[in-house]
C-alpha cells in the first residue's frame, strides 16, 4: 500500500481507510515473518534515526524492521550532531534528505519534529515527541484487532495520564470508531483539541474516576505516571492510590477484558505485578507489535 501523507507526526495525517489498511498490513508481514516468507520491501533504502530521548522499543524494533525489509539505519543521537552546536533545525533537515530516505526521530519537543517534516524533502516519522506517540497507537490497535478481531463495539478505558501515548490513541480511536473512556486526575486531562477531533467519529468521556471509566471496557491501558519528559518528581504521588490498575480494578473491565501498556512499566506504581503478568494481559504482544507495523509504515510511505 502507498500513504498519501509525507509524514506521520500525530496519526491524524492518515485516514480511516489508511489506518485501517495499515492494520491489515502489519498483521501481513507478521504472518509472513513468522513463517520465514519475509520480503525485501526496502532493499538499499535507508532511515536516520535521530534520539534525545532513551529508548529501547523504539530503537529496536526500527533497527529491526528495517533489517528485515532489506533497508539500513543510521543512529543518531541529537546531543553529538551539529544542532547540539546551533545548526538549525532546517539545515539539518535538508543535509539528511540527501543522505537517506526517511527520518525517525524520538525528541522532547513535538515543534522539533514538525520543524524537521516542514524542511525534509523525505518523510518524516515522530518516533515519540512530548505531545504523541504515533508508532505506539498502531502497534495498539493492531494488538486489538489481533485480540479482538474488530474494532467497532469495542470500549477501551485509559486509568492514569492524559499524555502522548494518550492523544495519539484518542486519535486512533477516532480512525476506528472505538469507544474510549479516560480517567485521570484533574489537571491531567488529554489534548483538548485531540478530544473534540476524535469526538466527531467515536466516543470520548473524560472522568476523573477510575471505576466508571472501566466499567463494561474490553481494553485496560495504562501508562507510567511519570515520564521521561516529566520533571516533577512527586507527580505518581497524584495519581495513587486510586489510578493504579490492580486486580480490583480489572473486575470492574469486561470478564474477557485484556491489559495493554506500551512499556516501560513501573510495576507495582500504575499496574500491580499481578495483572501486568497476568493472564489479561498481551503487553508483550503489544511491544512485539511495533515492529510489524512500524515495517508497514515505513514500507507505506517508501514505496515506489
Amino acid at each position: 500500500m502507498k500513504l498519501e501523507t509525507k509524514d506521520l507526526l500525530t496519526v491524524d495525517e492518515i485516514s480511516s481507510k489508511e489506518f485501517l489498511e495499515l492494520i491489515d498490513f502489519s498483521i501481513k508481514l507478521k504472518e509472513e515473518n513468522k513463517m520465514g516468507k519475509g520480503k525485501p520491501l526496502l532493499e538499499n533504502k535507508t532511515i536516520a534515526m535521530i534520539f534525545e530521548k532513551p529508548s529501547t522499543r523504539t530503537r529496536v524494533s526500527f533497527e529491526i524492521g528495517m533489517l528485515q525489509l532489506g533497508g539500513h539505519t543510521v543512529n543518531l543521537s541529537l546531543d553529538q550532531m551539529q544542532h547540539s552546536r546551533g545548526e538549525s533545525v532546517g539545515d539539518t533537515a535538508k543535509t539528511l534528505s540527501r543522505y537517506v530516505d526517511a527520518i525517525v526521530a524520538r525528541v522532547y519537543e513535538h515543534s522539533f519534529i514538525e520543524d524537521l517534516a516542514k524542511y525534509a524533502t523525505i518523510p518524516v516519522i515522530n518516533g515519540l515527541s512530548n505531545s504523541y506517540h504515533p508508532c505506539q497507537t498502531l502497534a495498539d490497535m493492531m494488538t486489538i484487532k489481533e485480540h479482538k478481531k474488530k474494532f467497532k463495539g469495542l470500549k477501551i478505558a485509559w486509568i492514569g495520564d492524559g499524555n502522548n501515548v494518550c492523544n495519539s490513541l484518542i486519535l486512533g480511536c477516532g480512525k476506528t470508531q472505538t469507544e474510549i473512556a479516560i480517567a485521570t486526575p484533574k489537571g491531567f486531562e488529554p489534548n483538548s483539541e485531540v478530544v473534540k477531533k476524535a469526538s466527531k467519529s467515536t466516543v470520548v468521556e473524560l472522568t476523573a474516576d477510575p471505576k466508571s471509566a472501566i466499567k463494561d471496557a474490553d481494553i485496560v491501558m495504562t501508562d507510567t505516571f511519570t515520564s521521561i519528559h516529566t520533571s516533577d518528581p512527586k507527580q505518581a504521588e497524584k495519581f495513587l492510590p486510586s489510578f493504579q490498575v490492580n486486580e480490583s480494578l480489572m473486575k470492574q473491565a469486561k470478564n474477557d477484558a485484556i491489559f495493554m501498556h506500551c512499556l516501560p512499566a513501573k510495576r507495582d506504581q500504575e499496574v500491580t505485578t499481578e495483572v501486568i503478568d497476568g493472564p489479561q494481559s498481551v503487553v508483550w504482544d503489544e511491544a512485539e507489535n511495533r515492529l510489524h507495523t512500524q515495517k508497514a509504515l515505513l514500507a507505506s510511505l517508501l514505496s515506489i
